[in-house]
């Protein structure tokens, strides 16, 4: 049996993040000894590392709850833990397109701003210069009666 301290060190959470995920009963095998201490077993064990890294994997703790509670009715339920899964494997996807759109734009930005440094490019990127080049950002202006009222 292991400690609070101890299953932090095994699983590499934080203390904080252990209790935390037995508390939101997402380790059902936790047990309390006579002190009312928590105390995990290998399986408690084992919950904590597959809470970390659905967790990691940027699942919400109601969905992470959702997930062990159907477990927990056994294999009757792998048709709906698949299609949790599904589900968060898409959300997933989409964050990543996100993402690289957003790394996509900063690379723009930081070409800009190497332009800029090498002085090929006036600075367009400072809010205060915009309304000497408006025409280089006419995607994030407002129509200039609008602008100007």
């Amino acid at each position: 049996m292991h400690t609070v301290k101890e299953a932090a060190q095994i699983t590499g959470l934080t203390e904080h993040a252990v209790r935390f995920y037995t508390d939101k009963g997402l380790v059902p095998s936790v047990q309390r000894n006579e002190n009312n201490i928590r105390m995990f077993d290998e399986e408690s064990i084992n919950w904590l590392h597959g809470v970390k890294c659905l967790k990691q994997s940027g699942m919400p703790i109601e969905v992470i709850k959702k997930y062990v509670d159907l477990c927990l009715e056994g294999d009757a339920t792998i048709p709906q833990r698949y299609t949790l899964m599904m589900e968060h494997k898409e959300a997933a996807l989409a964050k990543l397109e996100e993402a690289k759109r957003h790394v996509a734009h900063l690379e723009e930005k930081t070409d800009l701003y190497q332009a800029i440094l090498e002085r090929r490019s006036p600075d367009t990127t400072n809010p205060g210069n915009w309304d000497r080049v408006q025409h280089m950002h006419s995607d994030v202006f407002y129509s200039p009666s609008v602008r100007k009222a």
